[in-house]
């Protein structure tokens, strides 16, 4: 059955783009246009659409006003359509906050030219988020007030030495070429953890039979959704949370710096976009900058190093990357959380750390926006439990420093 979506643009030629584009592509089925947020209201009312694709700037109710509106009258997925600037990303995450599932760049250049990636990847995000029927009437991101923030500052212990343990990895090139060391594959059993349905996807219960492990270090990894979902589970954190957390969000480098900066706002915990060198302290969380990727000094493993990376990698910043660095610098004592997100960046990083002996959670299917990158760790039995989103930050605050 065909994804219906209404268009929502105030511009006639970006909407005949994103028909033309839309309409190549027979799972897609065009149900109307709407040239303004009040229009946008009431066809979403009347249509009932899969998804709606959404500009922000617009006469009589702009994007931002029609999303909360649609989201309180007809709840349904929306794809916000932005320009890669400050400002853009600024609006681009009022709209997440607002309720919107994902947003994609709407570069003049690239619309001009029919670029054919552009086309494929419009296509592929609103197909996935079509099929995706979780929708959300009462989104919780950026609800929160600014919590106080702790004047305490701890240092975080540096090891130098041999981590407790060393990974192996499957032999992945891309790694390779991002300076993780390769090894023997991680040879997979052939049980899935007890309580992991790999067919549902649903939340392992009872929460009380999930083992918290002491850690050194959490890494948090997303992308489709991430937004709101990692806001969700930073806020719970207490300020004096005792481990340091690494943040891998698919996004273009000029939203996350201000997507950290809104994180930082709204949580205990302190959280800025990450710098060449930045020091790993308790409480401390570090995004990656898009664009770039992440991982621990091989030779100070109490610091990062943000680089530009192969070109060859899929994803700036990739979860791959920081997952297998962590599993190398700190082995056993990782962490690890796969959010709601497209594809299976993540996947190959995942085995790597499980092969040190790591703890990694996945997201519930029921409560992802999508749920591509959780369900590529489930399936390989490499998650040691799935979990509610309401449940993760909680689960989280239960981390004891090793």
């Amino acid at each position: 059955m065909a994804v219906t979506v209404l268009v929502v643009d105030d511009s006639s030629f970006f909407r005949n783009r994103i028909q033309e584009a839309l309409s190549s592509d027979s799972r897609i089925k065009i149900v109307g246009t709407a040239v303004d947020g009040r229009e946008a209201v009431e066809k979403a009312k009347e249509l009932r659409p899969d998804l709606i694709t959404m500009d922000v700037e617009m006469p009589q109710l702009n994007g931002i006003e029609a999303v909360r509106q649609i989201m309180r009258q007809s709840p349904t997925n929306v794809l916000m359509l932005s320009s890669l600037t400050h400002e853009g990303a600024r609006v681009t995450l009022e709209a997440l906050e607002a309720g919107a599932a994902d947003y994609l760049s709407k570069d003049i250049r690239a619309w001009m030219d029919r670029s054919s990636v552009l086309r494929q990847e419009l296509i592929e995000r609103v197909v996935a988020l079509g099929k995706s029927r979780r929708v959300s009437s009462a989104p919780s991101f950026g609800r929160n007030p600014p919590p106080a923030k702790s004047d305490s500052s701890r240092v975080f212990r540096s090891s130098t030495s041999a981590p407790p343990s060393q990974p192996g990895s499957d032999a992945r090139g891309r790694l390779a070429r991002e300076g993780v060391a390769q090894e023997k594959p991680y040879s997979r059993t052939t049980e899935t953890p007890r309580g992991v349905d790999s067919q549902s996807g649903a939340a392992t219960y009872p929460l009380t039979r999930i083992r918290v492990p002491d850690a050194r270090i959490v890494v948090i990894g997303a992308s489709t959704g991430g937004p709101a979902a990692l806001q969700k589970v930073l806020v719970s954190l207490p300020a004096d949370f005792p481990c340091p957390i690494l943040l891998v969000q698919h996004m273009p480098a000029t939203f996350t710096k201000v997507f950290a900066e809104r994180l930082n706002q709204q949580c205990r915990i302190r959280v800025r976009e990450a710098v060449d060198g930045d020091r790993l302290e308790p409480g401390l969380a570090l995004l990656c900058q898009g664009g770039m990727q992440m991982m621990l000094d091989p030779r100070q493993h109490d610091r990062v190093k943000i680089f530009p990376g192969d070109d060859r990698m899929t994803y700036k910043p990739s979860v791959d990357v920081t997952y297998a660095s962590a599993a190398k610098a700190f082995g056993s004592k990782v962490m690890a959380v796969m959010l709601t997100g497209m594809g299976a960046d993540g996947c190959d990083g995942a085995r790597l750390l499980k092969q040190a002996g790591g703890t990694l959670w996945a997201q519930s299917k029921d409560t992802c926006t999508i749920y591509g990158m959780p369900q590529a760790v489930v399936n390989a039995g490499l998650a040691d439990a799935i979990l509610d989103l309401d449940d993760i930050g909680s689960m989280l605050a239960k981390c004891k420093y090793a």
